[in-house]
């Protein structure tokens, strides 16, 4: 079961369904909004024991096969946060991909940002910048959403605070990037944040630490790894985190990519105009993006 945003009509407002086995019952139909627009993180802000009685709502709703039901390939997907407070991404968080960029481990958590204007949905295009990037590279990522406001949490609770978790392609200009010490003008960029295809409830994955990364460009599989080689782990990574800010319901952790990219090859792999981006995660599901030039 996943959490998605979806459309029926292009440029409609992005809301909240619940997805299994491809159908997909409209998360307004088993919460009540008070009014609110129908978004994936008004229902996380709603609490915990309210996005469970909107799961436990659809499974009563697809077990009826009620009319209702909508195909999931008859909507858009998109990102399945699409109005974020913070997307925060880490830099350095697989020794092999440290060791393939020549860089030394981190001895905290690299963070960088990303904003609401990278996030598309997991069929979206990737669309190259007009700026002067000859170094467009991939990145398989798993995301953490966070479920619950927190500050301050140890890493022994940490993971309670999670609602669930998604797949983000972590696009990268690397050109763009490494211009200075700040990555924002390599990894800022519109489009630049694939994610999907929905949330996946923390409940039915006890242990994130433990799950398959795969990239994919036109079908060649250029990165394979479990996440039981990151450097921080997710509970330490979000301690780290609230240690000094404040994180709450909708917010990303996209929690950095192993070996296998693009920039480290020789000769380098590097995204072009016509390019198919697959990441697929485990228990998760899999992104497909179609690369394309600047509009």
């Amino acid at each position: 079961m996943r959490l998605v945003s979806y459309r029926t009509t292009y440029q409609a407002p992005w809301q909240a369904g619940i997805e299994q086995d491809g159908l997909v019952v409209a998360a307004s139909t088993v919460h009540n909004y008070g009014g609110q627009p129908p978004t994936v993180r008004a229902l996380l802000e709603a609490g915990q024991s309210s996005v469970q009685a909107a799961l436990d709502g659809a499974r009563r709703v697809l077990a009826a096969g009620e009319q209702s039901l909508m195909k999931l390939d008859s909507l858009e997907l998109g990102p399945p946060i699409p109005d974020p407070d913070k997307i925060i991404c880490l830099g350095l968080n697989y020794a092999d991909h440290a060791a393939e960029s020549k860089m030394a481990l981190p001895p905290a958590p690299v963070l960088f940002a990303k904003y609401r204007n990278s996030l598309v949905g997991p069929q979206a295009d990737i669309v190259l910048p007009p700026l002067n990037s000859e170094a467009v590279d991939y990145e398989a990522e798993l995301a953490v959403v966070i479920g619950q406001t927190c500050k301050s949490v140890s890493e022994q609770d940490a993971l309670n605070y999670v609602a669930g978790y998604s797949i983000m392609n972590d696009v990268s200009a690397r050109d763009l990037q490494m211009q200075t010490s700040q990555w924002m003008p390599g990894k800022a960029i519109d489009t630049f944040a694939p994610m999907g295809p929905g949330i996946v409830p923390a409940s039915e994955i006890p242990n994130p630490q433990a799950l398959t990364l795969i990239a994919r460009v036109n079908g060649q599989e250029l990165q394979h790894a479990s996440s039981e080689l990151m450097i921080f782990s997710i509970a330490k990574t979000i301690e780290f985190i609230s240690s000094f800010m404040t994180l709450v319901p909708g917010d990303i952790i996209s929690t950095g990519t192993p070996a296998g990219v693009g920039f480290t090859r020789n000769p380098p792999i590097f995204l072009h105009d016509g390019d198919v981006v697959e990441i697929e995660i485990e228990r998760i599901g899999s992104i497909v993006n179609r690369v394309v030039g600047s509009k």
